[in-house]
């Protein structure tokens, strides 16, 4: 029986069985910045320093990573923090910190900071104690809130432009297969007036053969590649439209569970003068880029209309956002990908190897083909944006 996308979406992701709550998690089957290398934790723990150091180094720092995985971003940061044991920090059941001392610079930050996953899988028996696991983001967050190819997942509505306009596309969880159903109802149709305009098409509904823009290539690893593309057979006289409004309402929600901090989003995404003509929806199985079939043992994703989304939380933060690319990003956090000097190579062979391999990681990461043209979009709540956003 065919259902819409989100509905179908939301049972292949995270239903029972489903593929981000089942299994070994994604890191088998795809790649993202955090797999790719140990620079991006490493870019994220001085972008955490910043935070606290704009926060005025408050006693509860807390770092909540959305779409956590198997929690390997906050393994890396917990490794590289040396954090105490969790006794020694305030529980995952307590609410903000209590009136104590006054916050002092001098008190070691791995001794305030509170580490925290967010997602729907169980907890990993393996997973350090430090790390908190929970399957809702928590309320009151003063610190860094950050979700690294979440919001691609948020399962979302498909729509095909038609000559009695937009109508939401049909598909069979069993096969893939799609065909068209309703009209839009009346939110969507407004958020695709806004944020996805029809092209110019002829009264049929079909706008010109090859339009659009398609994803950047994928990064290539061993076995695993970066999540990129569309894998649906192409049809270049579809027009698509992939609805976002239930990722603005997912970023608007994440940004409120902020009194006081900084949300961060890395995705692959889109703004609204080039929308893809033909979409992006697409699947990952086994290190492989495979049709988008909503069965449950592949992950489904699209790009994110990154724009629609940063107006969402903006509009909860009643604070401007900062929308750069993570090439941008990382080089501004001192990860720039460049060659060790050769005159290391004279004097220290092996430590020239080990910084050459070190560069080679980064440059995967700012690669503006590949992982260094994510979005990362900031949003700073309640407090001066510029000590973490500066260029």
């Amino acid at each position: 029986m065919s259902v819409r996308w989100r509905d179908a979406m939301e049972r292949a992701l995270y239903g029972p069985g489903g593929f981000f709550v089942s299994g070994s998690g994604p890191a088998g089957h795809f790649r993202t910045s955090v797999h790719a290398s140990p620079a991006f934790a490493d870019a994220l723990l001085r972008l955490v320093e910043r935070v606290d150091a704009a926060l005025g180094h408050p006693d509860d720092l807390r770092v909540v990573d959305v779409g956590a995985g198997r929690g390997e971003l906050l393994r890396a940061l917990s490794a590289a923090l040396g954090a105490p044991p969790a006794a020694a920090r305030p529980s995952a059941s307590s609410g903000p910190s209590s009136a104590g001392p006054a916050p002092s610079a001098s008190v070691p930050l791995a001794s305030r900071v509170r580490l925290t996953a967010v997602e729907k899988a169980p907890r990993p028996a393996d997973l350090p104690d430090e790390i908190d696991w929970l399957d809702e983001i928590p309320d009151g967050i003063t610190g860094l809130l950050v979700a690294t190819e979440w919001l691609d997942n948020v399962p979302l509505d498909v729509a095909v432009h038609t000559a009695e306009g937009w109508r939401y596309l049909l598909v069979d969880p069993a096969t893939g297969a799609e065909t068209v159903g309703d009209p839009v109802d009346p939110a969507d149709a407004d958020w695709l007036a806004w944020w996805w305009p029809a092209p110019d098409a002829g009264a049929d509904g079909i706008g010109p053969a090859g339009s659009g823009s398609r994803a950047a290539r994928s990064a290539e690893a061993p076995s695993v590649t970066a999540r990129s593309g569309s894998g649906r057979p192409e049809l270049p006289t579809a027009v698509r439209a992939e609805i976002g409004r239930t990722r603005d309402d997912a970023w608007a929600g994440a940004v409120g569970k902020l009194d006081r901090g900084l949300a961060l989003a890395v995705d692959y995404g889109h703004l609204r003068d080039g929308r893809p003509v033909d979409g992006t929806l697409t699947g990952y199985r086994g290190g492989r880029q495979v049709p988008p079939v909503p069965d449950g043992t592949r992950d489904v994703t699209a790009h994110v209309a990154v724009d629609s989304v940063a107006s969402a939380g903006a509009t909860v933060a009643g604070c401007a956002y900062d929308l750069v690319s993570q090439r941008e990003a990382l080089r501004a956090l001192g990860a720039d990908g460049g060659r060790p000097p050769l005159s290391l190579a004279a004097g220290d062979p092996a430590g020239y190897v080990r910084a050459l391999a070190a560069a080679s990681a980064v440059a995967e990461l700012t690669d503006p083909a590949g992982l260094g043209g994510h979005w990362w979009l900031r949003q700073p709540v309640g407090v001066d944006p510029g000590p973490f956003m500066a260029r």
